[in-house]
């Protein structure tokens, strides 16, 4: 990455039925001063020379069929995991995560809440690993504190693929207390190369004191720093 203060290239992806892609890209200009690139899912490639790629929060297509797998299949979907393929960042937020999982870029599935609620609070998690672009703005094991708003956030995996993140350190977030029935509490994941994080909580949502929080902004600056400094 060649990223500048001046020069970061951010871009978000928005899907019929994105409600959170203005908030994401807010967060990004607010971290890195410059504004956020739009890119609509039926485009069939995205803006050259990204640092980083946000897939946002909302009911995608309206969740129908399963969150996130009609969107997963959007013409765009193809040139973010050749991205991802290629290294550049990709963080997917709540239904963003969905479209993570269910385009093949993070394992596992997102599936009902248990209790079968929507849930809309602010939940604490861990951070299980400050080793990543995205969190290394994080102490190893502090608790923040970050807004959820979802349906369908209960993070499955077979258990081969739970113990091996756990054992390569993949799991970023983990919720501090039970929240929607998620296997071993996993609020957030990292792919094999550690550029491609998934998470159901809203960081974007959580960056300034008018908020209510500004936990959530260290995950954008860390990245952004990251990205300018490499």
């Amino acid at each position: 990455m060649n990223a500048t203060a001046s020069n970061f290239r951010g871009a978000v992806i928005t899907f019929p039925g994105s409600n959170c892609d203005r908030d994401l890209a807010m967060a990004l200009e607010a971290v890195s001063g410059t504004p956020a690139i739009r890119v609509w899912h039926g485009d069939a490639e995205l803006p050259e020379r990204l640092d980083f790629i946000g897939v946002p929060g909302g009911f995608s297509y309206g969740d129908y069929l399963r969150s996130g797998a009609m969107a997963a299949r959007s013409p765009i979907m193809r040139a973010v995991s050749e991205a991802a393929g290629r290294g550049v960042p990709v963080f997917g937020v709540c239904n963003g995560f969905q479209v993570l999982t269910e385009a093949g870029l993070l394992p596992g599935a997102l599936m009902r809440n248990a209790g079968q609620t929507f849930i809309c609070r602010t939940v604490p998690l861990t951070v299980e690993n400050n080793r990543s672009l995205f969190t290394a703005g994080y102490k190893a094991g502090q608790t923040i504190r970050v807004p959820v708003a979802h349906h369908d956030g209960n993070y499955f995996a077979d258990e081969d693929t739970l113990d091996r993140l756990e054992g390569e350190g993949r799991v970023a977030f983990r919720y501090g207390e039970t929240c929607n029935g998620s296997q071993r509490d996993i609020a957030g994941i990292l792919n094999e190369a550690g550029n491609v994080l998934g998470m159901m909580p809203h960081p974007e949502r959580a960056i300034s004191p008018e908020l209510g929080s500004t936990d959530g902004r260290a995950l954008f600056e860390s990245a952004v720093r990251g990205l300018v400094n490499a």
